[in-house]
């Protein structure tokens, strides 16, 4: 089985380090992975996204036309991306950062307030990791205990300081289900 997500929001979001981690978690349990990242000369607060390929078997190209899942941590990267999810696929939407339902009932969405939660949890910069867990929760891609190993095994000595709220994060993300609009 193959999977492909697209991560995407401004430069400083911790959009390129949420799918390192995925891409590390595929690897770490033995699958195939591709992990491509772009992002503009100007990094934080410019566009940012990366695409992450997952699979059982060899993987024939790392693009991707349709993804099966897309993490759109901005209005602009909901903007750019919600046609191109697959039929069937997740969307996943940071409603802390998208002012505008999606158009599309072809796909499951969940609608999360990823920086409502990271701040509410004490760190804004772990947005990325509640929209991970939103995506981990919704779809099956990889176990959340997988991911929450490789987190700890992967992160830079000098940000294992952050460890116990990034996990926090993780978990609060992957309890938010389809369409549940909570507040943080």
């Amino acid at each position: 089985m193959q999977q492909e997500v697209i991560i995407a929001g401004f430069g400083g979001q911790g959009v390129l380090f949420a799918g390192q981690l995925l891409a590390y978690t595929a690897m770490d349990l033995g699958k195939d992975v591709t992990w491509i990242p772009s992002y503009g000369p100007e990094m934080r607060g410019g566009t940012a996204n990366c695409t992450v390929v997952i699979s059982d078997q060899e993987i024939g190209s790392p693009f991707v036309m349709n993804p099966t899942a897309v993490l759109a941590m901005n209005l602009p990267s909901l903007d750019k991306y919600e046609d191109l999810v697959k039929t069937g696929g997740v969307l996943v939407v940071n409603t802390s950062m998208v002012n505008r339902k999606v158009d599309r009932e072809d796909i499951t969405v969940v609608s999360i307030p990823a920086n409502d939660i990271a701040e509410a949890l004490g760190s804004k910069r772990a947005v990325n990791m509640v929209m991970l867990g939103a995506l981990l929760g919704n779809l099956d891609i990889l176990p959340l205990e997988a991911l929450e190993a490789s987190l700890e095994a992967h992160l830079p000595e000098r940000h294992k300081k952050f460890l116990a709220g990034n996990l926090e994060a993780l978990r609060q993300g992957a309890a938010h289900k389809v369409d549940e609009e909570v507040t943080a």
